[in-house]
């Protein structure tokens, strides 16, 4: 595949100058007592290295003027100290700017991921998990320089450069004349510059952010790739993947380049401009030779800030590239709000769905017109074939999505009027895949609620027959559980789960084909949890098992997401012209697959 490897800069993206300065007032106002003391050290650093070829020039002349010893020791000791102080808040300076960044951008990520956890799912699903990980932490970590040391370092070296002109002035105003005049040019040029490389940047996070996207993907999906012989085009799309990446990398740091050409070619010609002068000026007498070396070495010190605000603007084309990303992920707003109400009372909950229509994106409707109540205290078992709608229509119930028509109420209330938060807390479920994180055995039945005391979460576990398992490890609720459950049967990370329910007290209880995958005798405990989990409460169960919905007061058969038959659960078993009827005779297991 040819690639022009052209330098041309594309269109430019910019932040606004108003919000680059409002992001470094939100991160950085909480830590003005660090900032403060940043600034101090940085301009203290900038004084020391003003002073130091003051010193070395008044070595030079008392030497060549063969002035006393002791003016020599003397000027030589302070220069020591002077230069072991500089270095001293010069460590200083640089662990305070570190720490003022790793502070600002830790935040910025704690704020990242809050705002991300609580967009919708819509959002979530055109997103893969290594995309939004790239731009949560990858994006973040390119602003992490723009955080600490910045506006600090483009001021300070504001001010060096100020200090240089001026003392070269006050040795001789022809050359503090024409150097003034260079370096107003020189900045001039290089703020021109700064923009050069943020859109190519810009392509380059986001070619970052498709890579370990796929990468994510394709690790998640490591067993199945391998049982099936898709190594080779794992592969292949991966070099596709670092390819395009790499690409863009290079074009980004090309064109970031330009600015450190331009620099070096400025200071070259300073240094050569100032040079000339300083030799025309001793030959005539004007100066002495230690002036001439006060010249050089003042120049010399141009190359620093001239270099840094260099580096300052690159990272300022990073940063800016990172900052567009985050800012766009800033600006996606959830659909989901909470409603008016406040929220629901403890106890068993009505659900009602009135002629619900939903479809994901521009899909066909997966809910094409349902209606069904279920009274409080109720049990119902909701059948399909898969594909049905049934898993998505208790997302509607947990305002994972909103209906595109209809709505659907819980406890006599539009869940649209309550308070999300309220709302899921009111509701809890049970899958046949069963989260666990990398954490204690308390921190996994609690989703880490602190409130919940431990003699509660032990009387659960042996009320649902978890006390021998409880009592065999080693460190009680102590005891770190691998993520993904890898330490549990699956008998036992689903028992963990219905833990987890009890621990909430729901008023509404859906469990999504929680025992399908569960040898018989397990199959016996889960299914004495589950008469516990629904006395006095409201249930909803997915099934695809005859055992399961027994105990259904009513039954919804969904058919491409249409009601297609709903009723009391014994009539429908003794009517032979229902759809339950005929899945009774012949196998549910076997119709529904």
């Amino acid at each position: 595949m040819a690639h022009n490897l052209t330098i041309a800069a594309p269109a430019r993206p910019q932040v606004p100058l108003q919000h680059q300065r409002a992001l470094l007032a939100r991160y950085l106002k909480p830590q003005r007592g660090k900032v403060a003391l940043l600034g101090a050290l940085l301009f203290a650093n900038i004084g020391l290295q003003l002073a130091r070829p003051l010193i070395v020039r008044t070595f030079i002349d008392v030497a060549l003027a063969q002035g006393p010893l002791d003016s020599l020791f003397n000027a030589g000791l302070l220069f020591l100290a002077v230069a072991l102080v500089n270095q001293g808040v010069a460590v200083a300076e640089t662990y305070v700017a570190e720490d003022v960044g790793w502070t600002a951008t830790n935040a910025m990520r704690a704020d990242l991921v809050f705002h991300c956890l609580h967009l919708d799912m819509g959002f979530h699903n055109t997103r893969t998990p290594g995309e939004l990980i790239e731009r949560i932490d990858g994006d973040v970590t390119a602003l992490a320089n723009f955080f600490s040391r910045f506006v600090l370092l483009v001021a300070g070296n504001a001010v060096l450069l100020a200090g240089v002109l001026v003392m070269l002035a006050r040795e001789d105003w022809r050359v503090g004349a024409v150097m003034t005049v260079v370096a107003l040019g020189a900045l001039w040029v290089l703020a021109r510059s700064r923009n050069i490389g943020v859109a190519a940047t810009t392509e380059e996070r986001q070619a970052s952010a498709k890579l370990f996207g796929f990468l994510e993907e394709r690790l998640a999906g490591l067993d199945d790739l391998r049982a099936n012989g898709g190594g080779a085009h794992t592969m292949r799309r991966y070099y596709e993947y670092m390819r395009d990446f790499f690409h863009k990398w290079r074009h980004a740091w090309m064109l970031r380049a330009i600015i450190i050409l331009i620099a070096v070619v400025l200071f070259v010609a300073i240094f050569i401009l100032v040079l000339s002068l300083g030799a025309a000026l001793y030959q005539a007498g004007a100066v002495s030779l230690g002036t001439v070396y006060l010249f050089s070495a003042y120049v010399g010190m141009l190359q620093r800030p001239l270099n840094q605000i260099t580096e300052q603007m690159q990272d300022l084309q990073k940063a800016s590239a990172s900052m567009l990303r985050v800012e766009e992920l800033y600006h996606i707003e959830r659909q989901i709000q909470d409603g008016p109400g406040d929220g629901l009372p403890r106890g068993a909950l009505a659900v009602e769905f009135a002629d619900v229509t939903f479809g994901y994106g521009d899909e066909t409707p997966i809910i094409d017109g349902v209606s069904f109540r279920l009274a409080s205290g109720e049990v119902l078992g909701l059948l399909g074939r898969t594909g049905s709608g049934k898993t998505t229509l208790t997302r509607l119930l947990l305002r994972l999505y909103d209906p595109a028509a209809g709505i659907v109420r819980l406890g006599g209330r539009d869940v649209r009027d309550l308070p999300v938060e309220a709302l899921r807390r009111a509701i809890g479920v049970v899958t046949q895949d069963v989260q666990l994180f990398r954490a204690t055995v308390r921190d996994n039945l609690t989703l880490f609620d602190a409130t919940i005391p431990d003699d509660r979460i032990v009387a659960v576990l042996r009320d649902l027959g978890l006390g021998g398992w409880l009592d065999s490890l080693p460190d009680g609720l102590d005891t770190e559980l691998e993520a993904g459950g890898r330490s549990l049967s699956a008998g036992e990370a689903q028992l963990l789960a219905f833990t987890r329910v009890f621990l909430r007290d729901p008023g509404l209880v859906i469990l999504d084909e929680a025992s399908s995958r569960l040898d018989r005798a397990t199959e016996q405990l889960i299914e004495r949890a589950v008469d516990k989990l629904l006395a006095g409460r409201t249930g909803i169960i997915i099934a695809h098992r005859l055992g399961t919905v027994e105990r259904a007061d009513r039954i919804l058969i969904l058919d491409g997401g249409q009601a297609a038959e709903q009723g009391e659960r014994a009539r429908l078993a003794h009517d032979p012209g229902s759809r339950f009827h005929h899945l009774l005779r012949t196998g549910l297991e076997e119709v529904l697959a």
